[in-house]
């Protein structure tokens, strides 16, 4: 028996780029992250292990491995996390690379996405669209926070609803894998990872696990030291 509960809200919404997916690929991917841990796992490894009988997420989650270079050293008070899921019909696995300063403060360096749409029919155009998803999700997870006051939104405009600018976008590589199946969705399947991507990358460089969003309410100084 499956049940569902539909609370009133006297705040009114709608529905987001990437709709829930966002929100499972949140939830989903950080948690297997966890698990991996958990098993003193590689986060790549045991994503493969738990895909092996999906050869079409086997084949995206390799191509963002090699792209990403997973594995190589990175600097002090950096960290790599990965994420993949399947929505609108496209394949998208995303790898962040990040640094957490001493102030705490996070800097998305670079984002490697492989994607399987099926079929782009229009390269130059779907690239386009998973990078506009990918600062759009980076956007929300990093600064993305609506709160109500006195009945009434507080946030009114980018003064006090913060977006990622030009200054704070990462370099985002892109690499389209056509695999034959019917064309899927381009405008929303790289959102829903970024978010974990980051998380991800937060924990590997902190040991701080980020459960909840946007990341600028978790206090990450602690767990930083300086380097010499």
């Amino acid at each position: 028996m499956i049940q569902y509960s539909s609370p009133a809200s006297h705040v009114p919404w709608g529905n987001w780029r990437s709709v829930d997916h966002s929100t499972h690929g949140f939830l989903t991917e950080s948690f297997i992250d966890e698990m991996a841990h958990a098993a003193k796992q590689d986060p790549f490894a045991f994503r493969k292990k738990l895909i092996k009988d999906q050869p079409r997420f086997q084949s995206v989650l390799d191509l963002v491995y090699e792209k990403s270079n997973w594995g190589a050293p990175l600097p002090a008070n950096w960290g790599r996390g990965i994420a993949i899921a399947q929505s609108f019909g496209s394949i998208v696995a995303e790898v962040a690379e990040v640094e957490v300063g001493v102030d705490g403060k996070v800097k998305v360096h670079r984002v490697v996405c492989a994607v399987d749409p099926g079929f782009a029919i229009h390269p130059n155009g779907f690239i386009a669209q998973m990078e506009s998803g990918i600062i759009y999700g980076l956007a929300a997870a990093m600064t993305g926070e609506i709160t109500i006051e006195n009945g009434a939104v507080a946030q009114g405009n980018f003064h006090n609803y913060p977006v990622t600018r030009m200054n704070e976008a990462p370099k985002i590589e892109t690499h389209i894998m056509n695999s034959g199946n019917p064309p899927g969705g381009a405008g929303e399947p790289s959102t829903p990872l970024i978010a974990p991507a980051v998380t991800n990358a937060i924990f590997d460089a902190t040991g701080i696990r980020i459960r909840q969003l946007p990341i600028s309410k978790n206090d990450l100084r602690a767990s930083i030291r300086p380097t010499t």
